[in-house]
């Protein structure tokens, strides 16, 4: 039986966490855990209870961004209502260093990227014990990342389709409004005839993007990773990690995440204009 963690006052559960040991994962040979992962994962969340899935190697190397997500999910961060934000066009290195900072997966390459800003009239709205460049006259809040556009024909006309990479709000806040107010200034500049993006399943079941107007469109299957196990650190390709590919370098483990749901968001020509 897989463990379950529990984040209770009381009674009352708020949430489930199931932890990975990168151990039983090995000892147990690469893909034996997923099936049962997923439907515990799946049973857990058909009761009405939060659930996610908490890898080790993340735990221990990006433990600040699963505190934050964790800490957002419960209703502990600090909130700071996306109204007050001024959104913009950010250059590749902010966007990189706010990604590596803020998002569990890192940065990633991105054709257009758009940030929120706090300006400092509203640093009111900041716990006063949070932690931040006071001085600076502006506070880069929340990121989203696309892809450039993929173009079809449909109906006789050029149809572009973009897909949503990357979202991630400052350690420690959750931007109430955040990705709405992205996506919007994305489709205000790009008209796309969509916008696709994934929800992760192991931390999400995409009911947010169905918020934001995006419908279910199929699951994809797991994909595999490979961790350092020296230093905890994953990447997508042994050539990432400056390696050949073929044989599995003896200090690397293969592992899979649980998949996830792609969500579509159909753009009408309105949306476009207003």
């Amino acid at each position: 039986m897989l463990p379950v963690l529990e984040v209770a006052i009381g009674d009352q559960v708020f949430m489930k966490v199931i932890p990975v040991d990168l151990a039983a994962w090995k000892k147990a040979g690469h893909k034996t855990l997923l099936n049962p992962l997923k439907e515990r994962l799946e049973a857990i969340r058909s009761e009405g209870v939060p659930a996610v899935v908490i890898w080790e190697d993340y735990w221990l190397s990006r433990r600040s961004v699963v505190q934050s997500r964790l800490a957002a999910m419960l209703g502990k961060s600090a909130k700071i209502p996306a109204r007050l934000t001024l959104v913009r066009r950010i250059d590749n290195a902010t966007t990189m260093g706010f990604l590596e900072a803020n998002h569990l997966n890192g940065g990633t390459m991105s054709k257009f990227r758009y940030g929120l800003f706090l300006p400092k009239r509203y640093y009111r709205v900041l716990p006063t014990d949070f932690a931040f460049d006071a001085s600076a006259d502006e506070l880069l809040v929340a990121v989203a990342t696309f892809s450039n556009a993929r173009i079809f024909e449909q109906n006789g006309s050029p149809f572009r389709s973009h897909e949503l990479i990357r979202f991630a709000s400052l350690l420690g806040t959750n931007v109430v409004g955040a990705l709405d107010k992205l996506l919007n200034a994305f489709i205000r500049e790009k008209s796309p005839g969509d916008i696709m993006t994934y929800a992760d399943l192991e931390w999400s079941d995409g009911r947010s993007y169905k918020r934001l107007g995006f419908e279910e469109r199929g699951n994809m299957p797991p994909r595999e990773a490979y961790v350092d196990v020296t230093h905890m650190r994953r990447v997508r390709t042994l050539e990432k990690a400056g390696h050949t590919a073929g044989q599995l370098p003896v200090e690397y483990l293969t592992v899979y995440n649980l998949g996830s749901i792609k969500y579509v968001r159909d753009i009408k020509i309105n949306e476009n204009e207003s």
